[in-house]
């Protein structure tokens, strides 16, 4: 064991949430921070990403406070013509280089050791390099942060969650864009956010519907992109319409059909109530696309593929011939205990209100460089679930309303949240807009009993 290091804070993970947290750190403490990440370059799952995804949300509410990504135009052409642009892979990837070596490099204050691998030995924290092999003993002064707790699972790095036959061709979705071969048809398995980018991908580019098979587990809520919007009244609006739904519900099903009906929640398939409800966001004219695909498979998950047949939880159907089983089926997020964030042994990064990974991030960052005491931060930002099914999504929605009443009554946090653009709820210099405060009164009218009843809903 060679050379060893010092430093204030050690963050484990240069994904997306480990970006947002040094870089608010950065704004708000003097400090030193060494980022470590398995990956040779920052950006997390997007380094293993397919080259045809973009973001599903717009492109500034990701990243890092002080740098949007983008420029926060409005797409003025297409079929979402009217919405904030959403950045593409390859963009991202080299804004998150740009904020690596410009903002952290740049300030003296950070040193990133890529390529590397943590791990604490009792008290003692030690950096692995997955090349040579050196390791290297780590003195942290303040805190060890980790901001891979809630790293998601992609198909890129996941195997196939099933046995397939060894004649059978089977793929992660990044190879569609790298075929060398025509396969005669398309097995697309999974019932989310890599699913859907998958076949709305091969429709765009010729592929027929017919000549795709979608095995769907679980049929799936989408919230409406044109709902997740920079503008505080469609941010006020969707707070409103998801507290006034809630109040009015007998049950978790009929509060998701209220919400389909005010255009803030989507399912694909009409006659089927969805029992998944993680919710990423999706275009009208993607959901039309999509509903063009007929062969569509209900019969539980995959337990095996054989050259004949695809055997199911709950049956069997043909395979087809010369077909490319498309691994879509990676868990995406992930779900580990809640824990406090503030810990005596770490700080793990959570998500404190609903959704926006980035923008919690950064919050936490900020409330552990102006507050001292832990368990004053604690209640400042207590932990949030990630939404896997409908009763999870409510009991999501109750926690960030809560939590961000609890930060939002802190005059210093308010002001900072509302100055940051990954806060999807920020109003800014609109706050006497008679259209924003109109929002602002139809949120007060049903909170209480939104807040209730989502929190009855999630048990």
């Amino acid at each position: 064991m060679t050379r060893a290091l010092e430093t204030d804070y050690l963050v484990v993970g240069a994904g997306a949430m480990g970006m947002a947290f040094t870089d608010a750190l950065l704004d708000h403490v003097d400090a030193h921070v060494t980022l470590v990440d398995r990956r040779h370059v920052p950006g997390g799952h997007w380094i293993d990403a397919y080259p045809f995804v973009q973001l599903h949300q717009a492109s500034v509410f990701y990243g890092v406070g002080s740098t949007v990504l983008g420029t926060g135009a409005v797409q003025a052409t297409g079929p979402e013509k009217g919405m904030q642009e959403r950045a593409r892979v390859s963009e991202i990837r080299a804004y998150y280089d740009r904020i690596l070596f410009d903002r952290f490099l740049g300030s003296g204050r950070v040193t990133f050791v890529g390529g590397s691998e943590y791990r604490a030995d009792g008290s003692v924290h030690l950096v692995t390099s997955l090349l040579s092999g050196e390791t290297r003993s780590v003195t942290v002064r303040r805190r060890v942060v980790d901001a891979t707790y809630l790293s998601p699972a992609i198909p890129a790095t996941t195997p196939v969650p099933f046995p397939v036959a060894d004649e059978v061709r089977v793929a992660p979705i990044a190879d569609l864009a790298r075929l060398t071969w025509t396969p005669r048809s398309y097995v697309i398995v999974g019932s989310g956010k890599t699913a859907t980018d998958g076949i709305i991908w091969l429709l765009g580019n010729g592929v027929p519907p017919d000549r795709i098979t979608w095995v769907r587990p679980r049929d799936p809520w989408m919230l409406n992109r044109a709902t997740v919007q920079p503008d505080p009244v469609v941010a006020l609006e969707l707070a409103a319409n998801v507290m006034e739904a809630a109040a009015s519900a007998a049950s978790l099903d009929e509060m998701f059909l209220r919400l389909e009906a005010a255009d803030v929640l989507f399912r694909i398939d009409r006659d089927v109530m969805p029992r998944m409800a993680k919710t990423p966001t999706l275009a009208a004219w993607e959901l039309e696309i999509l509903r063009s695909v007929e062969h569509v498979v209900r019969l539980g998950h995959i337990t095996q593929v054989t050259r004949r047949e695809i055997v199911l939880d709950h049956g069997t159907v043909a395979m087809p011939r010369d077909a490319l089983v498309v691994h879509c089926a990676a868990a995406g997020l992930s779900y580990p205990p809640l824990v406090p964030i503030w810990s005596p042994d770490m700080l793990r990064l959570q998500t404190v209100r609903a959704g926006f990974p980035c923008f919690n991030a950064a919050l936490v960052g900020y409330v552990e460089a102006t507050r001292d005491d832990d368990r004053e931060r604690n209640r400042l930002c207590p932990p949030n679930v990630y939404p896997d099914d409908l009763a999870s999504w409510a009991r999501m929605h109750a926690r960030g309303a809560l939590a961000s009443r609890t930060f939002g009554a802190e005059p210093d946090i308010a002001a900072w949240a509302d100055g940051c653009a990954l806060n999807p709820s920020r109003i800014g210099a609109r706050r006497g807009d008679p259209a924003v405060c109109a929002a602002r009164t139809r949120v007060t009218e049903h909170y209480e009993r939104g807040v209730t009843r989502l929190a009855e809903l999630g048990r």
